[in-house]
């Protein structure tokens, strides 16, 4: 097909169906994987559910990290020791003091 014969107007109009047939051309791949999906459920005797279900990763359990350093005044004020440095623990080593003083 020659572009450059074609007007403006031409081109946007083939730009709007390329756009619509697109997107039907989309939804019918989807419809029939769709189908596809449910036909090896059924061949293997399974509900469509647990087959989809059986494909999910097990979520980790999440735990908690340990404190490592607490402030000696307040016990609220506690770090991790991972991620950014709370305002107290550079306060701490900027006023000249070893972070072992302060270490759980």
């Amino acid at each position: 097909m020659d572009l450059s014969n074609l007007s403006v107007s031409d081109l946007r109009t083939l730009q709007e169906n390329i756009k619509q047939q697109l997107k039907k051309r989309e939804q019918q791949e989807i419809a029939s994987a769709r189908e596809q999906i449910l036909a090896i459920a059924q061949s293997v005797g399974l509900p469509l559910s647990e087959l989809v279900n059986g494909i999910k990763r097990p979520q980790k359990e999440k735990t908690t990290v340990s404190v490592q350093y607490r402030h000696p005044d307040d016990a609220t004020l506690q770090w991790t020791g991972r991620g950014r440095q709370p305002k107290w623990i550079k306060e701490w080593v900027d006023a000249g003091k070893s972070l072992d003083l302060v270490r759980v």
